[in-house]
């Protein structure tokens, strides 16, 4: 059990920069930590959870908003898996309409480049097809 640790010892358990932790906490998403008469921040091992548990949400694309939400609901004592459930379909289903939109926008992309001649013309397909259309 950690009883408290500085904040480049955080930063190395969790992977997540030194500045990145100061940010969430000045935005409210980590708790401030107690400090040492130095003035030094000192966290817990819930901190460290949190931490984790933010680095592992933002890996999954959720925006800061979307994890404070996370979060109230994940802190709240009367916590209903339901919520969770139906928060992470919403998500799941932003993160499908985005691999759609990447898949059409790859389909475009792979379609310009099969038209480029890629010689030394003075006309290029690619920059007719993005200014025509």
């Amino acid at each position: 059990m950690i009883k408290s640790i500085y904040i480049g010892k955080l930063s190395s358990r969790t992977n997540v920069n030194i500045e990145t932790i100061r940010y969430y906490e000045k935005i409210g998403i980590l708790p401030r930590p107690m400090r040492t008469q130095g003035g030094n921040r000192q966290y817990s091992d819930d901190d460290v959870k949190r931490v984790i548990f933010i680095k592992r949400c933002r890996n999954l694309d959720y925006s800061i908003e979307e994890i404070r939400a996370l979060l109230k609901l994940a802190d709240d004592d009367n916590l209903s898996c339901n919520e969770i459930y139906d928060f992470t379909i919403e998500h799941l289903k932003s993160i499908e309409l985005k691999i759609a939109t990447l898949t059409k926008m790859q389909t475009t992309l792979k379609s310009m480049a099969k038209e480029c001649s890629r010689g030394e013309t003075p006309s290029c397909a690619i920059i007719d097809m993005m200014t025509d259309g």
